[in-house]
């Protein structure tokens, strides 16, 4: 039986998410069964993941934390990445984080590749 993955996406920015999801399923192909939910933000994303740990064997987290003019980037930011890694850690389950933080669209555009990088994590972690 296939190991399976949920792929937790935020799409408040719809076309970084879009590059990110690509480079995931691109890593995992037919390896896994996969299921991908859209949130509407990053913070949700570690109250998605808990809300499935007992029907899933790996998760990646996928999204975009662009920084503006508050303080709002450092805490969602580090609130998220805290979360991940609590969840992983609980659950002794593999949560790759891609979810990337840039100080702008540019950066983030050329991140793309953090949606394949956070799902070699997980696959490496699931194959131990």
């Amino acid at each position: 039986m296939k190991k399976k993955i949920l792929i937790v996406v935020a799409s408040y920015y719809e076309n970084i998410a879009k590059s990110l999801l690509k480079s995931a399923r691109h890593k995992i192909k037919n390896k896994y069964s996969i299921k991908v939910i859209k949130v509407p933000g990053v913070f949700e994303i570690p109250v998605t993941i808990s809300k499935n740990l007992n029907k899933f064997n790996g998760f990646i987290a996928l999204g975009c934390v662009i920084k503006g003019e508050t303080p709002h980037f450092d805490f969602i930011s580090k609130a998220t990445t805290d979360a991940l890694m609590r969840l992983s850690i609980t659950s002794n389950k593999p949560v790759g984080n891609g979810v990337i933080t840039c100080l702008n669209k540019k950066q983030a555009i050329a991140r793309g590749r953090k949606g394949l990088e956070a799902a070699e994590a997980v696959l490496s972690v699931l194959s131990q």
